[in-house]
């Protein structure tokens, strides 16, 4: 390809040849066109100096074509209307579509968020594929790179620029242990917690956690003072060994919620008040004009929404009222 060659085109051009080709005459193409009839015999002018041919011959009957626009018009249509499909927006069937979205649900979110996508994209988009991990080494330059679509997680403290966020709501961990725990029932302090061995589910690290609202400090004494006895990545490791043992696992309520993973388990409340941390769907701006993104965002906000109804968990504005309220 000849990027010179085709600095020197002016598509402008092309469009009125395809005007003159169909009427074969000066001023009906410049009518056509919306320009005068002296504009269009300059553009002709061009035309012919840009082909080195003459294009069109004058006679009594009208102009007629010479071979060389006889060519051109066999190829020009087809031209004009690739130029014009590359600049109208991409059409997008969730039917049809054939892709794959790779996303990032921090820690264990995907236990209970990924299923009802899966089911949802089977359902409305069967040629999606779906890849999903719990860690990056750095999210977002995949996000900003094109190798990860989309990322949930709690929010941060602070976030690099270029990126679109929108709340999923907010969740408030818990304290969670078998059913007939010496703690069951009760009030309890961070004092008769740490009397208990810890289980930690690695993947989320609370000093980059954006608190909505609570006593944080006891939060950060928490996580500091605890003796875990148990550290995994492995959210039935975690689930399986409290369910048979006094170990006090801190977690996201989610996991009580909806899966029979949590039978036999009940929740404490954390010490400290009402803790609350928001979560939220993350892409980058580079997608945002992108239909198939614009789709995948919308059926993981949808969702949310879907799973805050059905367990009756509030948004972040109905939680924000809320503390007006008690205030």
């Amino acid at each position: 390809m000849n990027i010179q060659e085709l600095g020197r085109l002016d598509l402008n051009l092309l469009v009125a040849l395809e005007a003159l080709l169909e009427e074969r005459s000066v001023s009906r193409a410049a009518q056509r066109l919306f320009v005068s009839q002296s504009a269009m015999s300059k553009t002709l002018g061009r035309l012919r100096d840009l082909f080195d041919d003459p294009l069109f011959i004058r006679k009594a009957s009208g102009m007629v074509p010479t071979p060389r626009a006889e060519q051109l018009a066999g190829s020009l249509p087809q031209v004009l209307e690739a130029v014009q499909a590359m600049i109208q927006p991409e059409a997008f069937d969730p039917a049809s579509y054939e892709g794959e979205f790779k996303l990032l649900l921090q820690g264990h979110m995907g236990v209970w968020f990924i299923p009802a996508l899966v089911k949802r994209m089977h359902e409305i988009a069967p040629g999606v594929r779906i890849t999903t991990i719990r860690a990056s080494d750095d999210c977002f330059e995949e996000l900003a790179a094109g190798t990860l679509d989309l990322l949930v997680q709690v929010e941060r403290s602070s976030y690099p620029p270029n990126l679109l966020m929108a709340s999923l709501g907010f969740a408030s961990p818990a304290l969670l242990v078998r059913k007939g725990h010496p703690l069951e029932g009760k009030v309890v302090n961070l004092k008769e917690i740490l009397h208990y061995p810890q289980v930690v589910l690695q993947g989320i690290n609370l000093e980059q956690v954006n608190w909505v609202e609570g006593d944080v400090p006891s939060v950060m004494d928490y996580q500091e003072q605890l003796q875990s006895h148990l550290r995994t990545d492995d959210l039935h490791v975690a689930l399986q060994v409290i369910r048979e043992s006094d170990h006090i696992f801190a977690a996201p309520p989610m996991f009580l919620e909806q899966f029979d993973l949590a039978r036999k388990i009940t929740a404490l409340e954390l010490p400290g008040g009402k803790l609350s941390v928001k979560l939220v769907a993350i892409r980058h701006q580079r997608v945002e004009n992108s239909p198939p993104h614009d789709f995948l965002f919308s059926q993981v906000l949808q969702l949310t929404e879907e799973f805050r109804h059905r367990y009756g968990l509030p948004n972040l504005a109905e939680m924000r009222l809320q503390r007006h309220l008690e205030y």
